[in-house]
C-alpha cells in the first residue's frame, strides 16, 4: 500500500466516524483494515480513529525512512558516481535522525505509538530491483527513486501537518518538511 493510499484509507475511516457511525463500527472498521493489510492499523486494544490515522502516519514515515535508508545503502556499494554515493551517506544520516525524530514524537503523543518501519510491497519491490543492479544503471534508477519517493514524503508530510490530529506527529511533519524539500532538490541535480 502506498504512503498516499494509506493516508487516503485514514481520512475515508475518520469521514465514516464524522458521520455518525457508533464506536462499535470504527472499531471493526479499523480491526478489518489491519486484516486487509495494512500494517499500522490496531494491533492491541482497539482505539480511537485519531489513533489509527497518527498510527498510519507514523507508520508511513516510518517505512519511508527506512526504505530510503536501504536504498541509500545500496548505493554506497553499487553506484559508480561519487556524487550519487555523498548523496546516498547524506541521506542514510538524515532518515537515521529522521527515524529518531519520529520515535520522539511517537513516544509523546496520546496514546503513545509505536512505528513500524517494515517497508510496503511496493518499496520491497523497488528495493530488490534496484538491489539487481549496478553501475550506470543503478545510478539511474536509484535518482529516479529518490526523486518519487522524497517527492510522495513531502506530500505526506504537507498532508499531515495540515490535517493531523496527533500534536506531536504534527509538528514532527511540521519540521521535516524543509529538509525533505531539501533532499528533493539535491536529488533532482544528481547526474547518473
Amino acid at each position: 500500500m502506498t504512503i498516499r493510499t494509506t493516508i487516503i484509507a485514514s481520512t475515508a475511516l475518520l469521514a465514516l466516524t464524522a458521520c455518525g457511525r457508533n464506536a462499535e463500527t470504527t472499531q471493526t472498521n479499523t480491526a478489518t483494515t489491519a486484516q486487509a493489510g495494512d500494517t499500522g492499523m490496531a494491533t492491541a486494544a482497539p482505539t480511537p480513529m485519531a489513533a489509527s490515522a497518527a498510527q498510519s502516519f507514523a507508520n508511513a514515515a516510518a517505512a519511508s525512512d527506512a526504505f530510503e535508508i536501504a536504498t541509500s545503502q545500496a548505493a554506497l556499494s553499487k553506484s559508480s558516481s561519487a556524487s550519487v554515493k555523498t548523496y546516498a551517506q547524506k541521506m542514510i544520516d538524515a532518515h537515521t535522525a529522521s527515524t529518531a525524530k519520529l520515535k520522539t514524537a511517537a513516544a509523546e503523543a496520546t496514546p503513545t505509538l509505536t512505528p513500524d518501519p517494515t517497508l510496503n510491497p511496493e518499496q520491497q519491490q523497488k528495493l530488490d530491483q534496484l538491489k539487481a543492479l549496478s553501475g550506470t544503471a543503478f545510478d539511474q534508477a536509484y535518482i529516479a527513486e529518490q526523486a518519487a519517493g522524497h517527492q510522495q514524503t513531502l506530500d505526506t508530510l504537507k498532508a499531515y501537518a495540515a490535517t493531523g490530529d496527533t500534536p506531536a506527529l504534527k509538528t514532527f511533519a511540521t519540521n521535516l518538511i524543509p529538509i525533505v524539500a531539501a533532499h528533493l532538490n539535491m536529488v533532482k541535480g544528481l547526474k547518473a
